[in-house]
This record gives structure tokens, sequence and C-alpha cells, in this order.
């Protein structure tokens, strides 16, 4: 849980990354740190682990690193500075985790971020050679009228521009019959969230009563059974997700906690849902509200927590996007998109949502070796085509023991469809935003098409926070473009 900010130019002092930090000091729960060099300064809020700053190179980070070594009292910024000194730019290939990263040499700023794409990193580059980057866009907004987001899989260098990077490479287990791959599976899944359980940091579950949650949930109990579970319902109008998340806990007997979303809560976040995510595609902001309320619950008794997010992506969940292509070239093809764009809504949410409310989140399923066995896997395993097609099926065996089988066996619901969110919104637009003024308005200032009249008042109200060159932030969820 952490904020990045840094200023590299002559223009550049330490009291305006002072006021960069200021505007995502949400991110983490600490005073500012700011650091200040001869070519700019640079400014950290978060987690202690996450900023090495006795000499240059100063190293910044966000997220977490999986490190195979047990020396504890080595954070993951000093492990990153350890490898940059030795390896120089060829360490973003040899560290893997979720993280984005910010590492500054008296002569050179080097941003980057894994592939991914989990932890955000926003940036500009001045006509005049200076770099402003950040963990949002918000905090560049005093002082840049355009931005970028740096690609999953990229760093930026003051020296060299944007380059790609070769991807952590991890062994894998061996397999040759489903039942073996559906075994690598769960060892590769129950190594991850044990490795994310070791830190002694985490105290608690999003549970959505969905498959991907339930199983974070149901393995990390084995192992920590004072773990509580944090659920979101719109009161009222509880979706379906909500009877299956209390089945769970009670099954297996952990502390569940519930927030009841009312109407007032939906419309007072909505502005602000535009804000934290710097956009306004009404899926992105449907599945926000469902994440910032299960975080503002969550933020009342625990500082981090496990989610299921990314199950989705790697093991076809998306069954309706791949459902109507028969050739298995190009299905494989758009399920890898799936995940490559994964951080325009999914990833976005999960990590505004929950930053929002300065809560630490884990993500199992991105752990860097279960990303490199789904790619490994073919679609017959994760999308069973029998008489009734099954989405996810390689999960749903790996951990059909470890769950109620009305879990184990339910089809996938979107998060905020799950919960009940997208049914309350429509009312809550105002009235005078209808198809009418859609047609009239049907595309923003830089081009994006606006969907439908919800999503052309997000954009309305994106205008309010945000110029036109920031725009570009909002990508569209669309793996067929």
């Amino acid at each position: 849980m952490s904020g990045l900010a840094g200023y590299i130019g002559k223009e550049a002092t330490p009291e305006k990354v002072e006021q960069m930090i200021q505007g995502i000091k949400h991110r983490g729960l600490s005073s500012p740190i700011i650091k200040s060099i001869s070519s700019g300064a640079v400014g950290f809020v978060g987690n202690a682990n996450g900023i090495n700053g006795k000499a240059t190179p100063f190293v910044l980070i966000d997220g977490a690193l999986i490190r195979n070594d047990e020396r504890n009292e080595l954070s993951d910024a000093d492990y990153l500075r350890e490898q940059y000194l030795q390896h120089g730019k060829g360490a973003f290939s040899r560290i893997g985790g979720s993280f984005a990263c910010a590492i500054v040499e008296e002569d050179e700023c080097i941003i980057a971020r894994d592939h991914v794409g989990a932890r955000p990193m926003i940036y500009h580059e001045s006509p005049h050679g200076e770099l402003l980057f950040a963990s949002e866009g918000k905090a560049l907004k005093p002082f840049a009228e355009k931005v970028e987001e740096l690609p999953p899989g990229h760093y930026y260098s003051t020296k060299e521009g944007r380059r790609p990077f070769n991807d952590f490479s991890v062994p894998l287990p061996e397999w040759d019959t489903p039942e073996e791959a559906v075994c690598a599976v769960r060892e590769l899944l129950v190594q991850a969230i044990e490795q994310a359980l070791s830190s002694g940091n985490i105290e608690g579950v999003a549970l959505s009563g969905g498959l991907d949650s339930s199983i974070i949930l149901a393995v990390a109990c084995q192992y920590n059974h004072k773990l509580k579970a944090f659920t979101a319902t719109v009161a009222g109008h509880p979706g379906e997700d909500l009877r299956y998340a209390k089945l769970l806990a009670e099954y297996l007997g952990v502390e569940h906690h519930i927030y009841e979303i009312t109407r007032e809560d939906i419309a007072k976040i909505i502005p602000e849902a535009v804000w934290y995510l710097e956009s306004f595609d009404e899926d992105c902001i449907f599945g926000f509200i469902a994440n910032y309320y299960t975080s503002l619950l969550a933020s009342r008794h625990v500082h981090s927590v496990l989610v299921g997010e990314g199950a989705d992506e790697l093991f076809g969940g998306y069954f309706r996007e791949l459902q109507d292509i028969a050739d298995p070239a190009a299905k494989e093809r758009i399920a890898r998109k799936l995940l490559d764009i994964a951080y325009n809504t999914a990833l976005r949410r999960l990590d505004r949502g929950w930053m929002s409310n300065s809560i630490e989140y884990y993500a199992p399923f991105l752990h860097p070796a279960v990303v490199a066995m789904s790619h490994r896997l073919p679609m017959e395993l994760k999308i069973y085509q029998g008489e009734m097609p099954v989405e996810k099926w390689i999960l749903r065996e790996a951990f059909r023991d470890l769950l109620p089988s009305e879990i184990a066996d339910r089809p996938k619901l979107r998060f905020s469809r799950g919960v009940g969110v997208d049914d309350q919104v429509d009312g809550l637009i105002p009235q005078k935003i209808g198809e009418k003024e859609l047609r009239e308005n049907p595309a923003s200032s830089g081009g994006i098409a606006l969907r439908s009249p919800k999503e052309l008042y997000f954009y309305k109200l994106f205008q309010r926070y945000f110029p036109e060159g920031y725009e570009g932030l909002m990508a569209r969820w669309d793996p067929f473009k």
C-alpha cells in the first residue's frame, strides 16, 4: 500500500512533489517522505518497506515482490536496489510480484511496472525533457495537461525512453494429463496464498461469494482460521452473491462482516468513483462501487486482505466473451488479451477501490507462477465443452473438496451484478441526461464513444476533475478491439 511521485527536471522542487503526494495520500497511512536529488525530487507515502532512501539510487516501490530468499530483514525496496546495483535494468526481468517502482540516480530516473499491471504508474514527459510520474494521474494534474499510463511489462528511463522488458521466469510443475494439471494448479495457488500469508500482515479476505474469492478464503483458513471475511451487498436488494458468501462463511466458521450499500451510499460515491478511478467507463465505475464499500467495511477491522481478482482473466471466467469463437487459436488469442487488458477495468477498480480506503490487498491469482501456469493450459481445461459448458473448470476441480457444492458449481456473475449495484445506478442519474442528450453528445472531447446516458453523466463528472489530456487513462475493457 504505497503512493509514489516524482519530478525530475530544472523546475522540480520538494514543495511541488509534496503537492503531488498530497493528491494520492489515501494510498498510505504514513506521513509523506520527500527526497531531494540534484536532478529533482521524489516522494513516497505508505509502508516503510517500500522505500530505500539512505543513498542514491533511491528506490520506491508500490506492491509486493515475490522472493525466494529468507532475508526477512531486507525490505522489498532494499532487495530491488540490490538487484539493480548488480544487474542494472535487467533487474526488472529478475524480480516477480505485483509492483510499480521508481529508481532514482543523480543523473537518471527509471520507472517500471510488472507484466500484469495491477499497480498503476502514470507519467508525463515535457517538451523540455522533464519527467513527472505518480501512482495516479491526479497527482500530476497541477503540472501536466496530458499524461500517459506506463504499459505493464515496461520501464521508462530519462536516458532511454520507454522500453519493454522480459517477464520473470518461474519453474512450473510438469503435467501430462488433465488430472495432473488440476493438481499443478492447486499446488501453485496454495503456495501463492501461503506465501502471501507468511508476511504475517494478512488479516482478512474480500469474500464476494463467487468461486474465486471462495477458493482464496477456503485455502487461507487452513493456515489461519482467525481471518475475517468481508462482503458488500445492496440494502433491500441483495444480489445472489450474498447468499453464497454467508453459506461459505458459515461452512468455514469464520467471522463474517457484511456492509449493506444504501441508495444514498451509491449516490454519494459516484462522483468520487470517477475521481479515484480517473475513468468514466461505466463497467469500471459499477465495479468500483462494490469494491469501495467492501474496503470501507474492511478498514474498520483490518489493514490488509486477500482478494480473488485475476482468476476470470486467467482461467476462462469470461465464457460469454469466448463461447461464440469457433477457432481454437482465435479463442486462445482472445483469452490472452483478456489478461493483457485486465487493468482497464478489473484490476484498476481493485487497486483504486482498496487504496481509496488505505487497505493493502494481495491477489494470489496474480502470483507469477499462477499466471505462467495459466498461459500453458489449453482452453479445454479452462472451459469444459461438454453438454453444458463450464467456465473455470480446472479451478472448480482443483478445489472442489474445500467448497460447498453450491459454490463449486455456481456460474459466474460480474462482481457488481452479484452484489446488486448495477440495478441501482439507473435511478440516480439526473433525469435531464437521457437518450436525447446522448444523441447530441455521442463522444468525449477526445473521441471516445459514450455508450449510455449513465456514461455521459460519468463523463461530465470526469470533465469537472480532469483536463482532456487525461482521457487516455480511460481504456476500454474490450478484447475484440
